[in-house]
């Protein structure tokens, strides 16, 4: 196995951007060169707003944006029913579908600025774990009459088919979906910010946020400083103690990846389709082909990153559940990360009463929401704010530190229990 090297870090290498050096003026400077931060200079770029400052502490994609398992489909980390109990039937659904409109977004980048990210327009499979056909009818029924969205049923035998596994009890196919090389494409985003004329410096960890008397912020860095008029701050589950009012209201909590060996002639007796799977569980598994016949598996969330080797061995057991046939393969690359979720489950998008703008908690369903996230805050730095206020009924709730991240963790044992329980 290759280190601790991700895949996705191996096959894309990507362009190098100098770290901040000296004193720079510029209207907005964004902390945090992951799919939020880069989305929100994107969007402001092609409204016309260029005198824009990006900073990264490592690389471009260096945290969640750049391990992620690359599926690009609608929703939040919240489930769709709670979204529509927490705002409302009409609400709920406009804030599902500005997801589907930042798939076509992503999409749309992908193609206009000729981002070569490995994207498989295959749909996305979300297979039925439990031998309980009401779990896929009750979430068929309540997508298509409450959110507008056709989701079509796959059965058993025809499932089966197409995943080589006898593991599930059938699936529901999102046509509209996506998977993709999630670093490439946070690197093709900061290509075109470069090209468009926004400043996009790397190893430039931000130190400190200060205001300056009513005049702006001051973004200090090792090497150093931005004055602006503007600052948000884009870090997820990598912010540290760079801002303790917004890291006091995220949990880091880890996942975990591996990428096989190249199956070869292998693979059709492993998937006979090109798109994603994941499954019905709390606690699923998610995994992709990937276009040099490798096999892409991610599971398992935890409080801790885990070394290369454990999480090898822990994602290698699962996919033998699901695909025994594959027993004796060998893992190239394993890797964990940091998402950050906040209590709610859902982005966590505004300004503080300091004047800081900020974009966090996509933890678990991020690539949409992080592109959507783009589109709010650049209209609200504009000065719109309407959509930035559609966010707003979940704000920036304490998550209680180390014992936040306990009661997470156990959490999701309890439900982990409950999915086997019910297997």
């Amino acid at each position: 196995m290759n280190g601790a090297e991700s895949y996705y870090r191996a096959t894309a290498p990507g362009d190098a951007y100098a770290p901040l050096a000296g004193r720079q003026e510029a209207r907005i400077c964004i902390i945090g060169a992951g799919f939020a931060g880069l989305a929100t200079a994107m969007s402001l770029m092609e409204h016309g707003e260029r005198d824009v400052v990006l900073l990264e502490a490592e690389t471009v994609g260096h945290g969640a944006s750049g391990r992620n398992g690359g599926f690009v489909f609608g929703g939040y980390s919240l489930d769709e029913q709670a979204l529509l109990a927490t705002v409302g039937a009409e609400q709920g659904k406009r804030l599902y579908q500005l997801t589907l409109g930042a798939v076509d977004q992503i999409r749309r980048r992908i193609a206009q600025y000729g981002i070569e990210c490995d994207a498989t327009h295959g749909g996305i499979y979300l297979a039925n774990w439990f031998d309980d056909p009401r779990v896929l009818d009750e979430r068929q029924r309540f997508m298509q009459e409450h959110l507008g969205v056709e989701w079509q049923r796959i059965s058993p035998s025809d499932f089966a088919e197409k995943a080589r596994s006898e593991r599930y009890f059938g699936a529901l196919f999102e046509e509209n979906a996506f998977h993709f090389h999630p670093l490439k494409y946070t690197q093709g985003l900061a290509r075109a910010l470069h090209a468009g004329g926004v400043r996009v410096h790397e190893a430039s960890r931000a130190s400190a946020i200060e205001a300056r008397n009513g005049k702006g912020w001051r973004v200090a860095t090792a090497g150093g400083e931005v004055l602006c008029d503007e600052v948000v701050v884009c870090c997820g589950g990598y912010i540290e103690r760079l801002y303790p009012a917004l890291a006091g209201a995220i949990l880091p909590i880890a996942t975990y990846v591996m990428v096989t060996e190249p199956l070869g002639d292998r693979m059709p007796a492993v998937l006979a389709t090109d798109a994603a799977i994941y499954d019905t569980r709390f606690a699923f598994d998610y995994y992709r082909p990937l276009q040099d016949s490798r096999l892409l598996w991610g599971g398992r969330i935890s409080i801790r990153s885990r070394s290369p080797q454990d999480v090898a061995r822990l994602l290698y057991e699962d996919m033998l559940k699901v695909y025994p046939q594959l027993a004796g393969t060998r893992v190239d690359h394993a890797w964990s990360g940091l998402m950050s979720y906040g209590r709610h489950k859902m982005p966590q998008l505004g300004r503080l009463p300091s004047g800081v703008w900020y974009g966090m908690g996509f933890g678990g369903h991020g690539v949409g929401p992080t592109s959507l996230a783009g589109d709010v805050l650049s209209a609200a730095l504009m000065g719109e704010l309407t959509q930035v206020e559609q966010f707003g009924a979940w704000g920036l709730p304490t998550t209680g530190g180390p014992a936040g991240l306990l009661a997470a963790q156990l959490a999701y044992w309890y439900y982990e229990l409950r999915d086997w329980i019910r297997q």
